[in-house]
């Protein structure tokens, strides 16, 4: 983001200003400002931190840096792009309707699965709906209709392993 020339618009109203008040003051006013132009662009730094640090906060998973590069303020935004569903956006089980549930759960394990539903761009609502989808899911033992858990002759053995 160029802010030289917010700075050098300010300057210039400032110095639009003096010169009313004749030569004397208008050489006072150009002499502050050559010696406030590094306050001011901290001043417009700092400005822009607090709005990207408000934005991060209303985006679940996002973090947004403000970075100086040379000397002008640049935004660097992690995490996702889009933004998550809404707490309602799961699937249904045809068409069945939902039910409100109050779930609790110790602070460490609850920190851990908004972690991972941040990194998929879910909500903690809709991320917990699908872990318990995939719990809920019918197992009669090794040969279970469940694809991932299907063993024996013939069968891909799929997942993951540590």
């Amino acid at each position: 983001m160029d802010i030289t020339g917010l700075v050098e618009s300010l300057s210039d109203d400032l110095s639009r200003a003096a010169a009313v008040g004749g030569e004397d003051v208008w050489s006072a006013a150009e002499s502050l400002l050559l010696a406030l132009d590094p306050a001011l662009r901290l001043t417009l730094m700092d400005a822009l931190s607090q709005a990207a640090a408000e934005i991060a906060e209303a985006l679940p998973g996002t973090s947004i840096e403000v970075r100086l590069i040379g000397r002008e303020p640049v935004f660097v935004v992690e995490g996702p792009r889009t933004p998550p569903p809404a707490d309602d956006a799961f699937e249904t089980d045809d068409g069945e309707p939902t039910a409100r549930i109050t779930l609790r759960l110790p602070e460490a394990l609850k920190g851990r699965a908004e972690a991972l539903a941040a990194r998929r761009g879910q909500s903690l609502n809709t991320w917990l709906v699908a872990a318990a989808r995939i719990a809920a899911t019918p197992s009669d033992g090794p040969q279970s209709s469940h694809p991932s858990r299907q063993h024996g002759p013939g069968r891909r053995v799929q997942g993951w392993a540590r």
